[in-house]
């Protein structure tokens, strides 16, 4: 609702400022409130067909055709300068209504058509060698921009049209950690639709084009968390799929330090040695939803489905789930006699990157593990013993990574029954995620002031869990993944380096590989 209001009061704004400006075009004042006619009006006059208003009504595109109609029309009333042109981009109505209310301010030539004949007529004087009408055209006509100009504004749109696929429809993403081998590697660059599962409208808008969360180098935040805007999601071409990668914010990434090898939720500061040491020094850093850092994942869980892992096997409604083809676990591998050749292992697709590889600690999956095997009647691959893992929620000291659960997952609709007991696994979910104030006092549980017994879900939350079983941070340590964090699906592994490296060499097997894939 909140992001209909603003896309109204922006409409009633530019049209505003298109009543005052028509007259000055000839056109009659009222036909600014006529929705249709307004836009195709425009277009006349600054030497479009009418029917090219037609083009707005397509979603994203029309994004790029407004910004064209607003530059033309300023340029029509002669406003060359390069900030009226950027003006008329970010903001229509502020310079419309400046020309309009400027008495000096007179429609002078259809821009669009005058600057096409003026392109045209350089481009004969340029192909006939007619140096003097060359120059001529050049110091004659307002439409000539300076080679430096021209490249300004070619970089600038560059830049805003890269920007502007990377927060609505494509974005690039390397795998930095191994959590999903043997799927996807470390230094696997993927593609990222954000189109599959809905477009999520930008959230957090005064930030520095092609940056996420951070400035490199400098290490400091590349964004003003004001002005901001609701989250909205346009309607999706596919929902998710159980067992598809997925690609999301950290749920838990609002409140984070920056270690020296990787963001660390508040939580987990206070509750790890290691997280502790790396983060030493480090300032609390508060973050947006969409700032969040993101993580990649396989969706195993769905919206209501209850889970469970049992001795490593995870379960799903009660039903063995179906494993990832290259799901591995973490197992100590000996041998007295045979020679293992790390780089044979490398071939078969083993991390022989890890620092632990060379002391015996392999990560394998099945194919790799019976590989191994093969290679020696002597060789011995025992499974490294369970670890007792900080898991969620918080204080289940009786789970671990190999034995989880049971635990349900939310969906929208859904109303469980609330208890001091249970509260842990829920209490983000209706705090955090669905923004309520969540209390407890005298054993009684209270959101937005009032007691509750039961709670009833706003969205759908998915479960979710890297390849690399023994070597992944994800459901099974800080929670349910909600809707609304949900940024795209990877499509396809553009480029691979060898452990993220160019000096180990390009993985060109992986190039052009589906992201998907299991």
């Amino acid at each position: 609702m909140s992001i209909l209001i603003f896309l109204i009061i922006s409409y009633i704004l530019l049209c505003l400022s298109l009543y005052w400006l028509f007259p000055k075009l000839g056109i009659e004042a009222i036909k600014a409130w006529i929705p249709g006619v307004n836009f195709a009006e425009w277009c006349a006059s600054i030497g479009h067909s009418r029917a090219h208003a037609l083009w707005l009504l397509f979603p994203i595109v029309n994004i790029f055709i407004l910004a064209g109609m607003s530059v033309d029309l300023v340029r029509s009333f002669g406003k060359m300068r390069f900030w009226h042109s950027a003006l008329a981009v970010i903001y229509p109505p502020a310079i419309f209504t400046m020309i309009a209310k400027d008495p000096n301010s007179q429609f002078i030539e259809p821009a669009y058509i005058k600057e096409k004949e003026f392109l045209n007529d350089l481009h004969l004087a340029q192909k006939a060698k007619d140096s003097g009408k060359y120059d001529r055209l050049q110091r004659q006509s307002r439409y000539y921009k300076s080679a430096s100009r021209e490249w300004v504004e070619s970089i600038i749109f560059a830049v805003f049209a890269a920007a502007f696929l990377r927060m609505f429809i494509l974005e690039a993403y390397v795998i930095p950690t191994p959590s999903m081998e043997g799927s996807l590697k470390v230094g696997d660059f993927l593609l990222v639709s954000k189109v599959h599962y809905g477009i999520r409208t930008p959230m957090t808008i005064a930030m520095i084009p092609l940056l996420h969360n951070t400035i490199p180098i400098i290490g400091t935040e590349s964004y003003l968390e004001k002005p901001s805007l609701p989250y909205y999601r346009l309607p999706k071409l596919t929902a998710i799929k159980r067992n598809d990668p997925f690609v999301f914010n950290w749920p838990v990434g609002d409140s984070v330090y920056l270690g020296k090898t990787r963001s660390w939720a508040a939580f987990q500061k206070d509750n790890s040695p290691f997280a502790d040491e790396d983060t030493r020094g480090a300032e609390l850093r508060i973050r947006p939803l969409d700032k969040k850092d993101h993580y990649i994942k396989r969706c195993v869980g769905m919206p209501g489905d209850s889970l469970q892992v049992i001795n490593r096997q995870l379960y799903i409604n009660g039903n063995p789930a179906e494993n990832p083809k290259h799901m591995q676990y973490l197992y100590i591998v000996k041998s007295t006699t045979t020679n293992i050749n790390l780089k044979k292992l490398g071939e078969w697709g083993v991390n022989i990157y890890d620092p632990n590889a060379k002391s015996g600690l392999l990560y394998l999956d099945q194919d790799q593990y019976d590989k191994i095997k093969a290679m020696g009647s002597d060789i011995e691959i025992m499974p490294y013993p369970t670890q007792d893992n900080s898991v969620f929620p918080n204080g289940r000291k009786d789970w671990n990574f190999d034995n989880y659960g049971p635990i349900w997952i939310p969906k929208e609709g859904a109303t469980v029954n609330l208890t001091l007991e249970n509260l842990n696994l829920f209490d983000r979910v209706i705090s955090v995620y669905e923004n309520n104030k969540l209390e407890v006092k005298n054993n009684q549980i209270y959101i937005n002031g009032n007691p509750a017994q039961t709670y009833t879900f706003q969205q759908n939350y998915y479960w979710a869990m890297g390849d690399n079983r023994h070597n992944s941070e994800d459901s099974r340590a800080w929670g349910y993944v909600p809707e609304d964090h949900i940024v795209g699906k990877p499509l396809l592994i553009w480029f691979s380096l060898k452990n993220a490296s160019l000096k180990e060499g390009i993985n060109w097997k992986r190039i052009f590989r589906s992201a998907s894939a299991q």
